[in-house]
């Protein structure tokens, strides 16, 4: 499969959204497309999924979409529930259609060889049977449950029919059956937006080894730099190609910046030396010759193009609290949160100038938290303490995205009455509010934008203790970047909740999880967070719990401690060499001629191939943690 375009232009309404497209995506391209908000991102999938065309207006405009094959092309608006009675189950399961039909005709020519041992039903199974192998057979059940799982569905739902799912869950549902479908070209907008850690995580684990392409729009950096290794960027209409992941983007445009800048630069000062030159010498006879060659050279210059100028404007406000709270900011106790029963229950400590990430999956009650705290809701139980001389500004996205035919700046000014005219559009310029921008109604703006004004109100207030749920949502890359460096320089204290781990791992100094078991408070950043929860599971995986008569008490040292786990690992590497040579000799033993007539002895090496495979892949599985 081939997917190529070249010098492509998309109007829409007449307005020129995409000017010059230059795309190619081959069989396992793994894609990232980023931009600023509005740049033609999603258009650009459209695009690519056949629901625009190129515009063709100007005849002398040379654009061309040249398609190799007939790939099938996924996109999550494509995904349309027939049937709302159909069970979670069975509906995630009619991803898998061609393993079905394939094993319901297995199944039918298995019965059929029990009274029938004809050659053909026996050729047809076998190439049945390879088929069915290919395409994950053997796994694809133990994939959809480990994908349901990670996504936040129990096995009480896994019965539910569908009508009983809200809309952010079915949404999900949807998302997944995509995802598990395996379409050729996956087109994937914003994927990691209403999802928790542990299932972006699993999402990126399956796109790394998705054996098919993938094109990616995504705001989330950690996330693309974990599944892609090619970035399109979209800026004034262009397409640029970077290799490499979204890091290796960032670095790399930096560099070819500065680089033509200073190309640009130095010729442009050999351009004027050479004029200066040419008029020097241009009227005495014996310097003729020399000045018309540095004409020449000068017309026939290849000239270096300057650097466009880069969309990098970004919001800011330099701020600091007009008010020194004590040092003792939030002391929580046993906290019961949540609105009918208790979700979690909450301990924690924070101190003057601590900014503190929480994260963990949805429905755990970190959204509750801070409303419980600021007095949205009640407590269930337990108690909180705001400590002496404490301001708080609290940010959630429901605030943000309210409805108002004000203009943005009549919207500000009537929440800071005494504020001049100059000062509030001085205010809202700096949050990219300027000129015309400030006479459009709140209605009229972007999720991103409301986010701003929002943004831009909050720190108009000058408050010393920022409570923030999920501010990065609506943003893109340079947005975030504003924030991150926003709240890197406040000197007040910080608790914010988010899903967006880049966002966590640049702001905040400590952590606290939220999990199904308990909350938990780490007094570190979120690479050391990460570091410690690896370390965790590979011990949790080392241990084994069997009972073992009481020995007498020895000790270890590291070197011990070494030797013992290079021993474990060898065992192990010893026993996946035993399973690969059990299975190559059960294939090689599958396909014999006589075993086509016996299709007992073929049902039992179909059973024994696949319980090698499971114990191949356990024992693979033991020993990457064991090599941890």
């Amino acid at each position: 499969m081939q997917i190529k375009i070249q010098n492509g232009i998309v109007d829409l309404s007449g307005t020129p959204i995409l000017k010059k497209i230059d795309i190619e995506i081959n069989t396992e391209s793994k894609i990232g497309i980023v931009g600023r908000n509005g740049c033609g991102k999603t258009t650009l999938l459209r695009l690519l999924s056949g629901e625009l065309s190129l515009s063709k207006d100007n005849p002398d405009h040379n654009s061309q979409y040249i398609i190799s094959g007939k790939p099938i092309i996924g996109t999550l608006n494509q995904m349309a529930f027939k049937d709302n009675s159909v069970t979670l189950l069975d509906e995630i399961r009619n991803a898998y259609s061609e393993i079905l039909v394939i094993k319901e005709e297995m199944d039918s020519l298995q019965r059929e060889l029990e009274s029938n041992s004809c050659p053909t039903i026996i050729e047809r199974y076998s190439l049945l049977m390879d088929t069915f192998t290919n395409l994950g057979g053997f796994y694809f059940e133990k994939e959809y449950e480990a994908a349901l799982k990670r996504f936040g569905f129990t096995d009480e739902d896994k019965k539910k029919p569908l009508s009983d799912f809200s809309g952010g869950q079915r949404t999900k549902i949807a998302f997944l059956k995509l995802l598990l479908s395996k379409p050729d070209l996956l087109l994937l907008d914003e994927p990691t937006n209403h999802l928790d850690i542990d299932a972006v995580t699993w999402l990126e684990e399956y796109l790394q080894a998705y054996k098919k392409a993938v094109v990616i729009v995504s705001h989330d950096r950690m996330f693309l730099d974990k599944t892609v290794n090619t970035i399109y960027e979209i800026e004034h209409g262009k397409t640029n190609r970077y290799a490499g992941n979204y890091s290796q983007f960032a670095q790399q445009k930096k560099i070819i910046r500065e680089l033509q800048k200073k190309a640009y630069e130095e010729q442009q000062e050999e351009i004027k030396r050479l004029n200066e030159l040419i008029e020097k010498f241009r009227y005495k006879a014996n310097k003729a010759a020399m000045v018309q060659s540095k004409i020449k050279y000068l017309e026939r210059m290849e000239l270096v193009e300057p650097p466009e100028s880069y969309d990098s404007k970004q919001f800011h406000a330099d701020f600091e609290p007009d008010l020194r709270s004590a040092k003792d900011i939030l002391t929580v106790r046993n906290l019961e949160i949540g609105y009918t029963h208790t979700i979690s229950t909450v301990n924690l400590n924070v101190e003057r100038g601590q900014h503190i990430g929480i994260i963990g999956g949805n429905g755990l009650g970190k959204s509750t938290f801070l409303k419980t705290i600021v007095g949205i809701l009640p407590s269930l139980g337990g108690n909180f303490l705001i400590g002496n001389n404490v301001k708080i500004g609290y940010f959630d996205q429901q605030m943000a995205q309210y409805s108002s035919e004000k203009t943005v700046l009549d919207d500000f000014l009537d929440e800071f009455p005494t504020v001049t005219s100059f000062e509030a559009r001085s205010s809202l310029g700096a949050f990219l509010f300027s000129g015309d921008d400030v006479y459009k109604t709140v209605n009229m703006l972007s999720g991103g934008e409301k986010v701003r004004l929002a943004l831009c109100k909050l720190f108009k207030k000058k408050p010393n203790f920022l409570i923030l749920d999920e501010p990065t949502n609506h943003m893109d890359i340079v947005g975030k970047e504003a924030l991150e460096n926003m709240l890197a320089d406040y000197s007040g204290t910080l608790l914010f909740v988010s899903h967006d781990r880049y966002f966590v791992k640049k702001v905040a100094e400590r952590i606290v999880e939220f999990n199904r078991a308990s909350v938990n408070c780490f007094n570190y950043g979120y690479d050391d967070y990460v570091e410690s929860k690896s370390k965790a599971a590979a011990i949790e995986n080392l241990s084994i719990k069997t009972e073992t008569p009481k020995q007498k008490k020895t000790y270890t040292t590291p070197a011990k401690e070494k030797a013992k786990r290079e021993r474990a690992i060898k065992k192990c590497e010893n026993l996946i060499e035993e399973l690969e040579t059990k299975l190559a000799e059960l294939n090689s033993e599958i396909g014999k001629p006589e075993v086509f007539s016996d299709y007992v002895r073929l049902s039992e090496l179909q059973q024994e191939i696949s319980e090698t495979e499971e114990q191949l892949l356990s024992a693979m599985e033991e020993w990457e943690s064991l090599s941890e």
